[in-house]
């Protein structure tokens, strides 16, 4: 799967994904809506739709719900419900809500969006009563009805081991977070999924694990430094960095943003962690750092550009893995 950027092209951009071979196309929160690319997306058909994330905590269940299972539809049942928690400044400062106790409310959001879906799906009463959501009252004139694929899958995009285990045991996917590397994949991501679905005795092939991937096609990766940088400027990442030992780096970069040089910030990101964090290069170049980092874990990926992708390098990047 790959990106659309926005709802102006989206359906022109989504023809063209679906003919370079990209399976679905996704979205993130970002200058635009979320869903609405996603929207005009499904009227291209065949192609996987997935928020990738749709920021959770200022949202409604009700109100993720009912884009969940419009989504739903509108796709012939290809629809992915992806979440995430973003971190404490974005959602207290911009979005202005609660980020409060992030895995515990996750954790009970999860809940509530199957409450609603069931009830939906079945008549059942209505009747979710949480510590941060509740939901008591769906009467007939609010309801979509039975849904004739059922409820989209639940995805949570996670980084840190509490909510990675709290993944496994109750979504029905993780999406791993761009900014990773095989080494924390491998010795921080999986054990905390392994560690989920067992304490939930939940079945490890029906749990998804999607890998995305920042991608840098070319020579000029100038922006891919500078999109690791914003990342890695952030103390919810430094646990990637510290895993290959430059944890230092994070605070340098996160005193640089606090001046307001996004510019520099770049220029700290040198080749070894660039070529780590980000597959770059030439699309076979970009295949083979793809292959090996998701290797046994999974078989599915998201290619997160800092820019769009031409369609004929994408296409050369997906008959690459292919082969």
């Amino acid at each position: 799967m790959t990106a659309l950027f926005g709802p102006m092209d989206a359906i022109e951009r989504a023809q063209a994904l679906r003919e370079a071979g990209a399976s679905g196309v996704f979205t993130f929160e970002g200058p635009h809506d979320v869903f609405a690319p996603l929207t005009l997306a499904a009227t291209v058909g065949g192609l996987d739709l997935m928020t990738n994330v749709a920021i959770a905590f200022p949202r409604n269940p009700i109100h993720l719900a009912h884009q969940a299972i419009d989504h739903q539809l509108l796709s012939g049942g290809r629809f992915t419900l992806g979440l995430g928690t973003q971190i404490r400044t974005q959602i207290e400062k911009r979005f202005g809500a609660d980020f409060d106790r992030p895995v515990a409310r996750m954790s009970e959001l999860i809940g509530a969006l199957r409450a609603i879906f069931a009830a939906w799906q079945t008549g059942e009463r209505l009747d979710f009563r949480g510590e941060f959501y509740r939901h008591t009252l769906m009467t007939p004139t609010f309801s979509p009805g039975t849904n004739p694929y059922g409820p989209p899958p639940i995805y949570v995009g996670a980084l840190g081991p509490r909510l990675t285990r709290a993944t496994a045991e109750l979504a029905d996917g993780l999406l791993v977070m761009p900014f990773g590397s095989k080494r924390f994949l491998n010795e921080v991501t999986m054990p905390a999924v392994r560690a989920g679905l067992a304490a939930a005795n939940r079945d490890p092939d029906a749990f998804a694990v999607v890998p995305e991937i920042i991608v840098s096609v070319g020579d000029d990766h100038d922006a891919a430094r500078r999109l690791l940088a914003f990342y890695g400027s952030t103390p919810a990442y430094r646990p990637v960095l510290e895993v290959h030992g430059w944890g230092e780096l994070q605070p340098e970069l996160n005193a640089l943003s606090k001046q307001g040089r996004w510019l520099e910030m770049g220029s700290l990101i040198d080749d070894k962690v660039l070529h780590t964090i980000a597959a770059c290069g030439s699309p076979a170049e970009i295949a083979t750092h793809i292959a090996d980092r998701v290797a046994g874990v999974s078989d599915r990926i998201c290619l997160y550009q800092p820019g769009p992708i031409a369609v004929d390098s994408l296409a050369q990047i997906v008959d690459a893995l292919a082969t």
